[in-house]
């Protein structure tokens, strides 16, 4: 588990094909790994990862083709920087949200603009997303957790404050480029809660009723 605030900005050191997969090799920069252990997870680009190789400046994950086919880390060069985080403790102050390293889906950067000293960002996640993006509601953008200002359709606007912009890659957004969402945990458990004891039906038509106020009267719930 993460909480979505981002410790470092690295780069990628070296992409090495493994069998079909990748290996990625990472330099971490100013992220601290004097207590990281082989076995410990890292988040790229919030994409969980585990670590298999440490070095003096970083370390090595390997990547399988799920991981591949669902997020961008395979459209990754060697150089491009990615948002780094170390799994949280027990100990570690919660001063975004919840986020797994479980990548849902990829989304695309539309509109930039200025709006003061922030920087205003719209992006369209994949429609099978767009019921678990809800204003003031959360969302991990690369790893970075962020709070959704406005919500139409599958298209939603973010704010992002100097310091944020500074300390990850967010900076270096352009409309075009891809990211990797993660929705809020929460949404995603209760949704599925919801369906009580239709969620065993293996037709799968219960999975994608949509979450709506007859929905909810049909369950109790209003």
């Amino acid at each position: 588990m993460f909480t979505g605030i981002i410790q470092a900005v690295g780069r990628i050191a070296r992409i090495e094909p493994r069998a079909g997969d990748l290996r990625l090799s990472i330099d971490t920069g100013k992220l601290p790994l004097e207590a990281v252990v082989l076995g410990d997870s890292i988040a790229v680009n919030g994409v969980c990862l585990t670590a298999v190789a440490l070095g003096h400046q970083g370390f090595s994950a390997d990547v399988s083709r799920e991981t591949l086919s669902l997020t961008t880390l395979g459209a990754l060069g060697v150089g491009a920087r990615v948002n780094l985080e170390k799994a949280l403790t027990l100990a570690t102050p919660l001063g975004g949200h919840l986020v797994s390293g479980h990548v849902d889906g990829i989304g695309t950067l539309l509109e930039r603009h200025q709006d003061a000293r922030s920087t205003r960002l719209r992006l369209r996640a994949p429609e099978a997303l767009a019921r678990y993006i809800a204003p003031k509601g959360s969302i991990a953008v690369d790893g970075t957790s962020l709070t959704v200002n406005r919500v139409e359709g599958a298209e939603f606007e973010l704010n992002i404050v100097p310091h944020t912009l500074d300390e990850t890659i967010l900076g270096d957004y352009r409309p075009g480029t891809q990211v990797n969402l993660e929705v809020d945990l929460i949404a995603r458990y209760l949704e599925r809660l919801l369906l009580g004891d239709t969620a065993s039906d293996p037709s799968g038509s219960a999975r994608t009723e949509a979450l709506s106020q007859d929905f909810l009267a049909r369950h109790g719930f209003a």
